[in-house]
C-alpha cells in the first residue's frame, strides 16, 4: 500500500526518465490524471492516454526528451506537501520556481491547477510540487 500516491507517481517518472525509457506506466486516479494533463499543457510530456483495467485503470505517459543532447524535458521534480508536512499558501505566498521557469502544481478548492492559474482566479491551496 502507497501511502503519498503523488511522491509515488513523481518518482516513477523521475526513475523512468532517469533510467531513459520512453513509456512509464502509473496506477490512475482523478488527481494523478489532472497532474498528467497539466504535464502535458505545460509541455513536460509528449502525450498520455488513460486506459481503463475494469480496476484503478492506468496513465501511460510518453516522456519527452531534447533530439540531440537526449535530456529529459523534465529537469527536477520536486515534492513539496507531504502526508506528515502539509504545505498551504495562499495566492500572494506562492513562490518562484526556478525564477519564473518552473510550475508549482496546487490543489485549489477550485480543483487542481498550476500557481499561476491560481494567482489569476486569487485562490491559495495546497503546494503539492515543484516541476522544472
Amino acid at each position: 500500500m502507497v501511502t503519498d500516491p503523488i511522491a509515488d507517481y513523481l518518482t516513477r517518472v523521475r526513475n523512468a526518465q532517469m533510467a531513459g525509457h520512453r513509456i512509464v506506466e502509473i496506477p490512475a486516479s482523478n488527481l494523478k490524471k489532472r497532474i498528467t494533463e497539466i504535464l502535458y499543457d505545460q509541455g513536460y510530456i509528449l502525450k498520455y492516454k488513460f486506459e481503463d483495467d475494469n480496476k484503478q485503470g492506468l496513465i501511460k505517459i510518453a516522456l519527452k526528451y531534447d533530439a540531440q543532447s537526449k535530456e529529459p524535458a523534465i529537469k527536477s521534480l520536486e515534492r513539496v506537501s507531504r502526508p506528515g508536512l502539509r504545505q498551504y499558501a495562499s495566492p500572494a505566498e506562492f513562490k518562484r520556481v526556478k525564477n519564473g521557469l518552473g510550475v508549482a502544481i496546487v490543489s485549489t478548492s477550485q480543483g487542481v491547477m498550476t500557481d499561476k492559474q491560481a494567482k489569476s482566479q486569487n485562490v491559495g491551496g495546497e503546494v503539492l510540487c515543484y516541476i522544472y
